[in-house]
């Protein structure tokens, strides 16, 4: 999965923001099954699509909640990188309101909440 477009993202301060508010959307994680238990996310709105499953499965590997193309997504990674390539990979594929979560869960864990944990 490799983006060739402007990659739109989000900071972690408009994610937190965004996490607290009744708004709708998908948190989508594209980390590895290995990486979960290091560092964790506590919301409803969790998805898991690991890259190496999206990546031989395209986007039938979606969540339910995320497959029509509007659904407002937000893709997450360790850092940023992986999820700003599923990011693209999504507009590519038609999707219209996804963004990559700038610096992953480990920015979150830095910035807003350690909780979360860091590896």
């Amino acid at each position: 999965l490799l983006a060739s477009v402007n990659i739109p993202e989000i900071d972690v301060q408009e994610f937190e923001t965004l996490l607290k508010s009744e708004q709708e959307f998908v948190l989508l994680d594209v980390r590895e099954p290995w990486e979960l238990g290091r560092a964790t996310w506590a919301d409803p709105r969790l998805r898991l699509a690991p890259l190496s499953q999206l990546s031989q499965q395209g986007v039938s590997l979606l969540p339910s909640e995320a497959q029509d193309q509007n659904s407002k997504i937000i893709v997450a990674c360790h850092h940023g990188i992986r999820s700003a390539n599923v990011t693209g990979w999504l507009l590519q594929q038609g999707w219209t309101e996804v963004v990559s979560l700038r610096g992953g869960i480990d920015a979150y864990a830095i910035q807003i909440d350690p909780t979360v944990g860091k590896y």
